[in-house]
């Protein structure tokens, strides 16, 4: 029988010794797997890089040699096996492995695993495995002047050639913080034959149907068997074989279901998500169990689809699950800690319940990072997660000389092999950016060509992309392959708003449009987007480390943890076209928050409209740029680091409910004398649509109530509507009550707020949306106590009910203290319409509240 047994008990130090140890000196490891960093901080031997200047303080250890030692015992019985490895599941990066004097492998990648025999060399009772680590920067600049440099966005420009998570190098978000040792388990492996490969292959056809094929592959040819069992989600067995010969080394079982036989799993919110298990097993003749292997997996059938539409140029670019079409609201990812060996599957689950609780149902995994840990993916497999995974090349004009492509071809072969069970798994994506730098840098780069050998040009990855990684692919797995994200295809370049996916960075980047045109800059499929807002104050103290004399907002400090180019002027240009506002630090910190709330709910309400039923399916998906974040920082996440969501997270998860109603209001102006441009008429129209996520329509009461922030002046007005199942629905088109015609420009219009609100029979609210005149800087906000602003806590010490005299807008909640796990913020509220937030946390301490116009602007 196989055996498996980690090797847990190590030790490490700085070759030739410095700032980290002695000459000869070792230090016990606390844990394991781990990384020269972890180590260090936890000896308390460096200040912690996440605070104030510290990330400079730290830069020796990544240009330093490190060796990490462990010791183990071997029995003579042991050695009996017929086969020993040692099997390394991640190397962060380069490294020379010896085993008791003997060099038994170099390393070169971090996505990779090594397998090493070394019976020949292992010896009875103790045995020492050495791994001596070279500075990846400092190699990866070797290999640069060997090679040359190129072109890219991030970094240096040396990691371009490094197999390395390349946010190490600094990213727009994160810190320089390049990682070294073994970021992955090291086990021992004893073996007389094992399973080498085991690749389950569920298909579902359009009629439902499935077929359940599985290959087996043994590191040797065997006189034996295998079996197979396949077992629904209660754990009966659904299907089954024995007695499979082994004989020429592979393996194969196959199984028909009819339409129903299986449970077909299923997107979040759209059906259930049941696993499957299989277990297979092999013997040799006379039976002894030699190996074992067990896989999580499901049944559900994956297309993307790209179709002409109607009355638009243009193609679709959406998924459908199990012949069901789903609108994708959801998050890009980057690695969640710029220490990956940090990360616990808890960890991983609370960033991922985030995900579902704010009604997102699609994550991407961006190509700067890593391939993730198993357990990000079977946590996504188990909520219903839709995962859209990145080859991990991003922003570079990369190489692709041979031992370049060696080095991908078997990443890529490895990777896609331990992801493809994985139903999350929708998709892969060739890079992330790389051809939208090749535009920008004007590489060589015609899309009509798709013969020529890309190697000979300027922008030789085109062979990554489009030969090597699509060839892997499709030989060892089923998944949609897509070259880049951003892809247009057809011909058409990455900015293209009519085909593939599109990342549309011309709201803080680019042009620095108007978050008020995300309608008219929308695409297909928009798979990166966003707004950069300060986090919770509290994260803000935690980096600044105490020092008060950092704390205001243009802080050297406070500087270094926001890593995006020209901050300050992206900032200020959206603050000041949009609010009156302070520099006093907490309330720059809630400016920040209630503009990036204001800024990403308005792209998923207009782009969540463009989904208008079959042939009218504009806009297909919406991937906010980003979740999360790898340090306490100022970035475009909309969870900050220590998992506090900001205004944001709430303002996006009320867009994505299952029914949503959404305004806009417009402004016309007609001349009714052609010849003059003095006389002129203003007219302001107002358009409300609804959606429904569900695949049923649904009757409800559309309920529109408008108010004059300065008046008492108040109209309501009611209609029955009945939403289409899965696409928006135009549902009033007219003047914009209590708003006349203007005849001169020097005539302020009426600060008019419209609250819509959709109603079911039981008269509970499905959803509301409270349109307000912008900018908001001009409004005249009332005085705060003709407001009248309440938050009442209830009896239970969670529910808080808040009410106003008058419309307010931005609502945060705060409390003196630990931070309170919040329901729901960047809240408007109209008069009569109260709304309840839970608080869990709050304990008894006082609700503060900010909002716009609450006098601290």
């Amino acid at each position: 029988m196989s055996t498996t047994r980690l090797l847990e008990d190590w030790s490490f130090t700085q070759i030739g010794g410095g700032q980290g140890t002695k000459d000869g000196e070792w230090l016990q490891a606390s844990s394991f797997p781990t990384t020269v960093h972890v180590e260090l901080l936890k000896l308390k031997k460096i200040p912690d890089p996440f605070i104030g200047l510290h990330e400079w303080d730290v830069q020796w250890i990544g240009e330093s040699a490190w060796s990490f030692k462990t010791v183990f015992d071997v029995t003579e019985e042991q050695l009996k096996s017929a086969n020993i490895d040692v099997v390394f599941d991640g190397v962060d990066t380069f490294s020379s492995v010896h085993l008791n004097g003997t060099k038994i492998l170099s390393t070169e990648n971090q996505f990779v695993s090594y397998r090493v025999p070394v019976k020949s060399v292992l010896k009875v009772g103790a045995n020492t495995l050495n791994l001596d680590f070279e500075s990846a920067f400092i190699k990866g600049r070797e290999i640069e002047k060997e090679h040359g440099k190129f072109g890219l966005w991030n970094g240096d420009s040396s990691r371009l050639h490094v197999r390395k998570a390349q946010y190490n190098y600094g990213w727009d978000w994160g810190p320089l913080l390049m990682t070294i040792g073994p970021w992955k388990p090291i086990y021992l492996q004893t073996y007389n034959t094992r399973i080498a490969d085991l690749y389950v292959k569920a298909v579902v056809s359009e009629s439902l149907s499935a077929e359940l094929s599985a290959t087996g592959t043994l590191s040797d040819k065997i006189a034996g068997f295998a079996s197979f069992v396949l077992k629904n989600p209660d754990g009966v067995i659904e299907a089954s074989s024995n007695k499979i010969p082994t004989d020429a080394g592979h393996y194969k079982v196959s199984f028909q279901f009819e339409a129903g036989q299986v449970k077909l799993w299923y997107p979040v919110h759209y059906g259930a998500q049941p696993l499957y298990t299989v277990e297979t097993e092999i013997t040799d003749s006379e039976g002894n169990i030699l190996d074992s292997k067990t896989q999580k997996i499901a049944f559900r059938r994956v297309q993307v689809v790209q179709e002409p539409l109607e009355e638009q140029e243009g193609r679709t670019f959406l998924f459908e699950v199990n012949n069901l079409r789903i609108f994708c609201g959801g998050s890009n990812w980057i690695p969640a800690d710029s220490f990956l060996t940090t990360m616990t599957p808890e960890r991983y689950r609370a960033w991922l319940q985030l995900l579902i609780d704010g009604n997102q149902n699609m994550i991407r995994v961006w190509g700067g990072g890593i391939y993730e840990y198993d357990s990000f993916y079977d946590i996504c497999d188990e909520l219903g997660i839709l995962v859209w995974q990145d080859f991990m090349f991003g922003c570079g004009q990369y190489p692709a000389y041979d031992s370049f492509l060696t080095l991908v071809k078997e990443e890529a072969i490895q990777n896609v092999k331990r992801l493809r069970h994985h139903p999350s798994v929708v998709i892969f994506a060739g890079n992330n950016e790389d051809y939208q730098l090749a535009e920008s840098l004007k590489l060589d780069l015609d899309y009509s060509d798709e013969k020529s050998d890309f190697r000979d040009t300027n922008f030789p990855a085109r062979h990554i992309y489009e030969r090597l990684l699509p060839s892997v692919v499709e030989e060892y797995s089923d998944v949609f392959y897509h070259r880049s994200s951003p892809y247009s295809g057809f011909g058409k370049d990455t900015r293209n708003l009519q085909y593939g996916d599109l990342h549309q960075w011309n709201v803080w980047h680019g042009t620095q449009e108007p978050w008020h045109n995300w309608d008219i800059l929308a695409g297909r499929f928009v798979s990166e987007f966003g707004m950069e807002g300060y986090p919770d104050i509290r994260t803000v103290d935690a980096w600044l480390g105490g020092d008060k004399s950092q704390r205001y907002p243009q802080s050297k400090v406070n500087n270094n943890h926001n890593k995006a180019a020209g901050f300050e002027r992206r900032l200020e240009l959206y603050l000041v076209e949009n609010f009156k506002h302070s520099f006093e630090m907490e309330s720059y910190v809630y400016y920040t928050q209630v503009m990036q709330a204001e800024t990403l709910a308005s792209a998923y309400r207009l782009w969540r409209r463009n989904w208008k039923g079959k042939g009218k399916q504009y806009t297909a998906g919406a991937l906010v740029w980003q979740i999360n974040d790898c340090w306490p920082t100022t970035s475009w996440a909309i969870i900050d680091y220590y998992l506090r969501p900001k205004p944001a997270y709430f303002a996006i998860a009320r867009e994505l409910r299952p029914f949503t109603v959404g305004m806009t209001r417009k402004e016309k102006e007609t001349y009714p004398d052609h010849r003059s441009a003095a006389n002129v008429f203003i007219d302001t129209t107002l358009e409300i649509w609804g959606t429904n996520s569900t695949l049923a329509e649904k009757t409800v009461t559309l309920d529109v109530s408008s108010f004059d922030l300065n008046s008492d002046w108040v109209e309501n007005w009611s209609k029955a509507v009945v939403l289409a199942p899965n696409a928006s629905t135009e549902l009033f088109q007219g003047e914009l009550p209590g708003q006349p015609r203007r005849t001169k420009r020097s005539e302020l219009p009426r600060v008019v707020i419209v609250s819509a609100r959709l109603i079911d029979d039981g008269g509970n609210v499905l959803a509301r949306y409270s349109n307000w005149p912008e900018p908001f800087k001009f409004i005249t906000f009332p005085e705060i106590a003709e407001v009248g602003l309440k938050a009442e806590v209830s009896a239970d010490g969670i529910s808080v009910t808040l009410s106003t005299n008058k419309p307010v807008k931005g609502v945060v909640l705060d409390a003196e203290g630990e931070f309170v796990k919040w329901s729901d913020q960047a809240i408007d509220l109209v008069p009569g319409d109260a709304q309840i937030v839970k608080a869990i946390g709050l304990n008894g301490r006082q609700v503060k509240m900010r909002f716009l116009g609450d006098g601290t602007a």
